[in-house]
């Protein structure tokens, strides 16, 4: 991507919802790469593999989706796991909730080989079998402990005879639970009891994470690194170390508002260098915390970061007038920016910057009009440049960053004539 913001960007736009290229899902994670080298193919391995994979799919001209185009299939649905360093249990739910991220699981088998602790699971497509391979091989389930190692099964299916807690076909409820032969996985050969199947794990009442019941040993549910529990992707930010003196509602509505549809905004009564912004969506919430987190707003470094509220509430009917100015509800606004579907704005979210870009400028204001407006409220403007296509636009260069946020918030949506008001955005470019 052309900046670290427009891949921040991207990555966060596509988290919830997943694109579908030839109704295939294509994920999109951060690579370790810092730049793409294309200067030297001879040592550089990922293109050198894509032009052998392209080279061996056009030769065999059979691809993946039977009419000539995609790539060479992935080699099967059903992925082979073992997991070393088995420190705490891995249950087959456990299982199920990491590789379901990936795509649909149909079934999965449990079993003891070589004293370790393996599974069989089949997904309904092997392009997902393919990604989760990818994505988990090597990974820990927990901190330090329960690594994956994954391959591909020579399998193409799996026949599941029993549904219980070593084997699960999750396409039927009609299966026996096989409690007649305790002894005897899937398989149908007695297999000894070892990690998961030794020690079947409690559940934390609050986390629902299992809790380690080796036996020597009373912990605390570990902490989990591939989030077997994902969290909520809650739309609330908790806003810190704003400056109290100047702060309100409104000027969070406005900075906040370029990176989302701001629904309500409460600064508390008692910490007034804090406030909660709840925004339209969890994805919203990321790209204005992404954003704005460390940006300097009246004179304070401000901090941003997700809430644990689900909601922002409304103060109750006993609250005083002061507590009640202090949260409002603009779910009914009309500055939101993006309410409109595929609305052109959603391509226009840039970090704060010095050069802000205004629109809907009427053709009676003047460049001079627009810079004294900005520097009659103490701004200084050192660049200006009416857009040469679209005179309704133009760029304008204040002195830092913090400026041009203040500005912002203060300007926009400020009315130039009886019926058009300004619209100020940040901008990429520079004058």
């Amino acid at each position: 991507m052309a900046s670290e913001e427009a891949a921040v960007a991207m990555v966060n736009y596509y988290a919830s919802a997943p694109p579908t290229i030839r109704n295939q899902p294509v994920f999109i994670q951060y690579s370790t790469h810092r730049e793409l080298k294309t200067d030297n193919l001879t040592n550089q391995r990922a293109p050198g593999a894509l032009h052998a994979i392209s080279a061996a799919a056009v030769h065999s001209g059979n691809m993946s989706s039977g009419d000539g185009r995609g790539l060479v299939p992935a080699p099967s649905p059903v992925l082979r796991i073992i997991v070393e360093n088995l420190f705490y249990p891995v249950t087959l739910e456990v299982l199920q909730q990491i590789f379901s991220k990936f795509g649909s699981v149909l079934k999965i088998i449990t079993f003891t080989r070589n004293n370790q602790f393996q599974a069989l699971l089949q997904f309904s497509d092997a392009v997902h079998a393919q990604h989760a391979k990818a994505s988990l091989d090597g990974q820990n389930i927990y901190n330090g402990c329960c690594t994956l190692r994954i391959d591909f099964s020579k399998l193409s299916a799996l026949n599941v005879k029993y549904n219980n807690d070593k084997s699960r076909d999750f396409t039927r409820t009609d299966l026996p639970t096989g409690e007649l032969e305790p002894a005897t996985a899937a398989f149908g050969v007695a297999l000894p009891p070892y990690g998961a199947a030794a020690f079947p794990p409690t559940f934390h009442q609050h986390t629902g994470l299992p809790v380690a019941a080796v036996p020597g040993s009373l912990v605390s549910p570990p902490r989990v690194a591939l989030q077997v529990a994902p969290p909520a992707v809650h739309s609330v930010l908790l806003v810190s170390n704003l400056n109290p003196e100047k702060v309100s509602p409104h000027c969070l509505f406005i900075l906040f508002g370029v990176y989302g549809d701001v629904q309500r905004v409460k600064i508390l009564f008692n910490k007034k260098e804090n406030a909660l912004v709840q925004m339209s969506d969890g994805t919203q919430a990321q790209l204005a915390m992404s954003h704005l987190n460390g940006q300097r707003l009246h004179g304070n470094v401000i901090r941003v970061t997700l809430s644990k509220h689900p909601v922002v509430q409304l103060p109750r009917g006993g609250a005083g007038q002061e507590e009640q100015a202090l949260t409002q509800d603009f779910s009914g606004s009309t500055l939101h920016r993006f309410k409109k579907p595929g609305s052109k704005n959603f391509n226009n979210i840039f970090p704060p910057s010095a050069t802000l870009h205004l629109s809907n400028i009427p053709s009676s204001v003047c460049e001079d009009a627009l810079k004294d407006l900005f520097s009659s409220r103490g701004f200084t403007v050192k660049a200006f440049k009416f857009f040469q296509k679209d005179r309704k636009m133009a760029l304008m260069q204040l002195a830092s960053v913090e400026e041009a946020i203040e500005a912002l918030i203060e300007l926009h949506d400020h009315q130039l004539d009886h019926n058009q008001h300004l619209r100020v955005s940040f901008s990429k470019s520079t004058i």
